[in-house]
């Protein structure tokens, strides 16, 4: 199969991030095996996800070292988006592949998946590691079995190529991301007898001024890098829940925010002044009105940032082989970052822009598709020939 055929074949497959991936890492692990290349799969914790880990051999049988070639298998949801085409059925129209996931990532896979019969012509000096995970989409979940794979298995890989769409860009740095939630736990009463409550609402909503206001010293007297699209650390607090009747003081209110760093930065320096102001003046202030008031603070998803410190040999090679290139660091984030902080230099680079993911009607050019073909060819052949 040719990789418009594979790239169909993936999009069919809904991978949602609330879904199993078996089926559609199945189909790799078995197209795969058709050229007799063996895959190790990692199991999640539920049993219905799994990553996939295969290596083609150097010379020699040759394991260690070498490029790994990555990318998820988890799409976001279609739910309340205006599709003018159907989402799990890959249609190509005009220049485009149109379909959940072509852009993010499938296409790139599709692209990866594609080389293996000429790959496998080729004799390799070092070898080629394929690494697919599962649950990027929801904070990078199965990034962390499937590296640890790869050291378990001693594979020592060199360099990592995350093929997230870039344009074909080479993404040198990328923002983390942290996300947390706040609950905010008071006392109910009647809505007429408000001195015998406590209000989780209003408390919280001094946490979201107070979260504001750090947002905004970020922004003006933060560390700051002209390099990034958004060139400094944000904050934003994007969903809240409390409160069950309009005639009763809520007992109960719950924040979520997220905070992008700069890879530089350490986020929990970045809060500190957020949880000195929870202990040091809000939790007082709730247990003055009840003494049993609380407020709770829970990581919800971490990122790691990706730096340029100790990838610019990669992104050298890669520079001299993509023909037109801008280097970028940007405030999304990938994978890139777990990889590089198992001590594998990670550079970004693949097939469609970023605008287009996650939207209704996703597309990947043909033309996006083809230039990641000849890149990794070129790649290949410098890197592991």
């Amino acid at each position: 199969m040719d990789k418009l055929e594979l790239l169909a074949k993936l999009i069919a497959f809904d991978t949602t991030s609330r879904n199993s991936n078996r089926a559609l890492i199945d189909f790799i692990q078995d197209y795969l095996q058709g050229y007799g290349i063996s895959s190790h799969l990692t199991i999640s914790s539920c049993g219905h996800k799994a990553n996939l880990l295969a290596t083609l051999p150097a010379l020699g049988g040759v394991t260690q070292g070498g490029l790994v070639l990555s990318g998820h298998t988890d799409v976001v949801p279609v739910d309340n988006q205006a599709w003018n085409y159907p989402p799990f059925t890959a249609t190509i129209a005009n220049g485009r592949v149109y379909g959940r996931g072509s852009c993010d990532m499938k296409g790139f896979i599709a692209v990866v998946l594609g080389l293996i019969p000429q790959v496998l012509t080729q004799k390799l000096a070092r070898p080629l590691h394929l690494a697919f995970s599962y649950d990027e989409e929801v904070g990078c979940c199965g990034a962390v079995d499937l590296i640890d794979d790869i050291i378990t298995r001693d594979l020592q890989p060199e360099y990592c190529l995350v093929g997230e769409p870039s344009s074909m860009d080479v993404i040198t740095a990328h923002k983390g991301i942290n996300n947390y939630r706040i609950q905010v736990f008071g006392k109910a009463c009647h809505s007429s007898l408000t001195n015998q409550g406590c209000n989780a609402i209003e408390y919280a909503a001094e946490i979201i001024v107070k979260l504001r206001a750090l947002a905004n010293r970020l922004r003006l007297t933060g560390a700051n890098d002209p390099d990034y699209d958004v060139p400094y650390s944000t904050l934003s607090t994007n969903l809240i829940n409390g409160g069950i009747a309009t005639n009763i003081i809520p007992e109960f209110c719950e924040v979520y925010f997220e905070l992008r760093n700069l890879p530089e930065i350490d986020h929990q320096q970045i809060l500190q002044p957020l949880t000195n102001f929870i202990e040091q003046d809000l939790l007082p202030r709730m247990r003055g009105e009840f003494a049993d008031a609380r407020i709770e603070i829970s990581q919800t998803a971490q990122v790691p940032g990706l730096t340029d410190r100790y990838n610019h040999d990669l992104a050298a090679i890669v520079r001299q082989i993509v023909a037109s290139y801008t280097v970028k660091k940007v405030a999304y984030a990938t994978e890139g970052g777990m990889f590089q902080n198992a001590r594998i230099p990670t550079v970004i680079c693949g097939p469609g822009s970023i605008t287009e993911a996650h939207r209704p009607d996703e597309f990947v050019t043909l033309a996006q598709l083809e230039l990641c073909h000849e890149v990794l060819i070129k790649l290949i052949d410098e890197m592991l020939i």
